[in-house]
């Protein structure tokens, strides 16, 4: 392969209707490297990603893949060209075992017998891959044993058996932990250094791109805004090519007077989850969550919001204690909930923007019996407008939506309903710095409105910025609480681990 880039794409145009998806942007990828790919949501990024995986076609364009021209009429295409894609959700087949994974639609077969599986083959060779890789994992395993981060690990190893010299990571690290990210890190530096192969990096994770990358490029509706290799770019310059403006502007929350109790949580504990939680909620106050991964941050929200039963404690708002044996009992009470999934339980994504924002309380749009469709067009406008929501109609399928503008619709389904608790879990995972900013900033006008915010999230400078007071869970048990005015990534970090927790309560 010769030439100094594997990937070169110009001019590339795309339309959908409504929608001018990319106007005539460029990517250049160097041979060996790992390039980032950033821009807020609906920037055109993905858009970009699925034409050179066969999934869209071009409009306009060229694509020159190794020096030569290029075009795939499917992913299929694409892999067999030398180009694989790891989607930010992974879908194995949980059914088989890792090894089949790694090798499924090109499996080793018997001579002579085409259509009988060398079981052992794929076996020995996918153990050899892994060795390679520095990964640690049994290729007998069933992938449905297999946890989120080493399925990233999987598809990563999957990718390198196709021997491909250009691979698209679509936010790798969404649901990994830092010793996690780190022994990806590692991988990928081993991809590139010892098998020259290319990364395109998606992410909106600033510190990785500045660990990870050696160029970015960046996208802002549907334009090429500019390439610079990573080293000349600081990231203030960066989120400013991105959105238009500074760093001073995120992770920032204006003070909201701190009222009464809302909500207390009293030795609430599920067998195997969480065990003996007390907690109180204030008026106006934003409550941090933190902890690592497997904590039971997730599980004690669920258990107060309904989706699933204690086996002892109790929860009272306003000082009475309240029955929740299901969500329809919490959002009678006021209490609305973000998901951490919103594509597993968020969205309805065959359903419209519109019907996604009225979805838990449509019977108080019910008027003699039918959709009172014209006070729900109303609401639901004045909550696209509010979030700014990007959609050329409220009538558009949620699914055609950026991450950022799905979790607005989400945001805006409980802004409707007016509750006196808002339970947010982890509410801008997977989305760009410009909506985060947006989120960020309608979390504190509902604190200043006196709504009490739980806020549950893994990234250590929202925790940090937003909070009034952190909860910290370890293994299922809060190790400590900390207010923000004094918390620290150190201290905070101490408290996940377990390090911290008897200094804590001396």
């Amino acid at each position: 392969m010769d030439g100094e880039y594997t990937l070169e794409i110009t001019n590339m145009s795309k339309s959908f209707p409504g929608v001018k998806a990319l106007k005539g942007v460029d990517l250049k990828v160097r041979k060996g490297t790992v390039h980032a790919l950033m821009g807020e949501n609906g920037a055109g990024k993905s858009t970009l990603m699925k034409i050179l995986y066969g999934i869209y076609e071009k409009d306009e364009g060229e694509i020159l893949f190794k020096g030569t021209p290029y075009k795939a009429g499917s992913p299929i295409e694409a892999i067999r060209s030398g180009i694989t894609m790891i989607p930010q959700e992974i879908s194995p087949v949980p059914n088989l075992d890792i090894a089949s994974n790694v090798f499924l639609g090109k499996e080793h077969t018997f001579a002579g017998a085409l259509s009988l599986v060398n079981q052992k083959k794929i076996h020995e060779e996918t153990a050899k891959l892994f060795a390679e890789l520095n990964i640690d994992l049994d290729p007998h395993l069933m992938m449905k044993d297999v946890s989120i981060a080493n399925a990233q690990l999987v598809a990563i190893a999957t990718a390198v058996s196709y021997d491909s010299d250009l691979i698209i990571m679509d936010e790798p690290t969404s649901a990994l932990t830092e010793k996690e990210v780190e022994h990806l890190f590692t991988i990928i530096r081993k991809l590139k250094e010892e098998r020259n192969i290319s990364v395109i990096y998606i992410s909106h994770k600033l510190d990785e791109i500045f660990s990870i990358c050696d160029d970015v490029t960046v996208f802002r509706d549907g334009e090429f805004i500019g390439c610079n290799p990573v080293a000349n770019m600081s990231k203030d310059q960066l989120i400013s090519m991105m959105v238009g403006r500074s760093m001073d502007e995120f992770f920032h929350k204006e003070s909201a007077e701190i009222g009464e109790v809302l909500l207390s949580v009293k030795d609430l504990s599920l067998e195997g989850q969480f065990s003996h939680i007390n907690f109180e909620l204030c008026r106006g106050e934003v409550l941090g969550v933190a902890g690592l991964m497997g904590a039971g941050r997730t599980e004690l929200m669920e258990a107060i919001f309904g989706y699933t039963q204690p086996d002892s404690g109790v929860i009272e708002l306003n000082g009475k204690p309240v029955e929740i044996a299901e969500p329809r009992d919490a959002i009678s009470y006021g209490i609305g909930f973000v998901t951490e999934d919103r594509k597993l339980t968020g969205i309805f994504q065959e359903l419209s923007i519109k019907d996604n924002m009225i979805m838990p309380d449509v019977p108080s749009y019910l008027k003699a019996g039918l959709l009172n469709n014209s006070r729900i067009k109303n609401e639901c406008q004045v909550q696209r407008e509010s979030l700014q929501i990007k959609t050329p109609s409220l009538e558009q399928l949620i699914k055609n939506l950026s991450g950022g503008n799905q979790q607005k619709v989400l945001l805006s389904r409980w802004l409707l309903m007016e509750p006196e608790v808002l339970i947010l879990d982890e509410p801008t995972r997977g989305i760009d710095v410009g909506a985060k900013a947006e989120i960020h900033r309608l979390i504190g006008e509902l604190a200043k409105m006196g709504k009490g915010i739980i806020m549950v999230s893994s990234e250590m400078p929202e925790i940090l910025s937003m909070s009034d007071r952190i909860l910290v869970m370890h293994e299922g048990t809060l190790s400590g609480e900390v207010s923000g005015s004094e918390a620290t990534q150190e201290h905070i970090l101490q408290l996940a681990t377990g390090e911290g927790i008897n200094k804590e309560e001396s």
